[in-house]
């Protein structure tokens, strides 16, 4: 089976439908045109540059290339995780929360599974690697921003609370332990539904893609399995990796709440 190739001008035809919407934003007066022309000609240009860079990256099995392919992808990713935040702690730990968090979740998951359940040879082979790493990335980001969001606007909501709790003797991490719960529970929510809905709602992209490629669908299925079971495991781990370290970063070394130490407001 081969796969019908797309078309500039199926692409700009498909470009339609998001001035359709712009056009019907502006007659509802509901003021996202602009967000969504900047954010479709985002998508285009972004997409195009990586599809260069991946076909020259596909080209060669030098690990170097994944390694600073997948460390740009990180720093861009903690990059996203704090500015999606509304109210956070200063930006640097924020950052370097973030890209250790997900360093070690993503990165410890995708060699477990290129090694382990894929097997290829060679292992780092750009071709699974980085399409790999990146659907891990972008479902843990997602992941720990929720769940720092959430647990900085739970900490401002309920700091009387707290220090009510440390006051009573209670040490920091049995203070906060309801809000760091109701935070994993906020932050794996997407990801647990897109796991749940899998296959009944909706079809996953990456299976999508290979069955439209040509792949088997049964084969499509088991890569499909196993890329939503390691998403959901490094989304996870991220998750309460990063709560564990700014729940800390939020207390000094006498175990007493530092509301000074969190920026409100972060995005304005």
């Amino acid at each position: 089976m081969t796969v019908h190739a797309l078309s500039h001008w199926d692409l700009m035809a498909a470009g339609l439908l998001i001035i359709l919407l712009g056009a019907t934003s502006i007659w509802l007066e509901l003021g996202l045109q602009r967000q969504l022309f900047v954010a479709a000609l985002r998508t285009a240009g972004q997409l195009l540059l990586v599809g260069f860079v991946l076909s020259a990256l596909f080209a060669t099995t030098n690990p170097l290339w994944v390694v600073l392919v997948g460390t740009l992808m990180l720093l861009i990713a903690a990059r996203e995780v704090v500015h999606r935040q509304t109210s956070r702690l200063a930006y640097k730990p924020t950052f370097a929360t973030a890209f250790v968090a997900l360093l070690l979740s993503c990165a410890s998951v995708l060699v477990l599974t290129l090694l382990v359940f894929i097997g290829n040879q060679p292992w780092y082979a750009p071709r699974y690697a980085i399409p790999i790493f990146g659907m891990l990335l972008g479902n843990a980001m997602t992941g720990v921003a929720l769940a720092l969001n959430t647990l900085m606007q739970n900490v401002l909501t309920r700091t009387r609370e707290i220090e009510q709790r440390l006051m009573l003797g209670e040490s920091r991490q049995l203070a906060v332990v309801d809000i760091q719960r109701a935070s994993i529970r906020n932050a794996m929510i997407p990801t647990i539904n897109a796991m749940a809905t899998a296959g009944v709602v909706s079809l996953p992209g990456m299976m999508t893609g290979q069955i439209l490629a040509g792949t088997p669908p049964l084969e499509a299925v088991k890569y499909q399995i196993l890329i939503m079971f390691t998403i959901t495991a490094s989304t996870g781990f991220a998750i309460m990796l990063a709560l564990r370290v700014s729940t800390r970063a939020l207390f000094d070394e006498r175990q007493r709440l530092r509301m000074d130490r969190l920026h409100r407001d972060a995005r304005t």
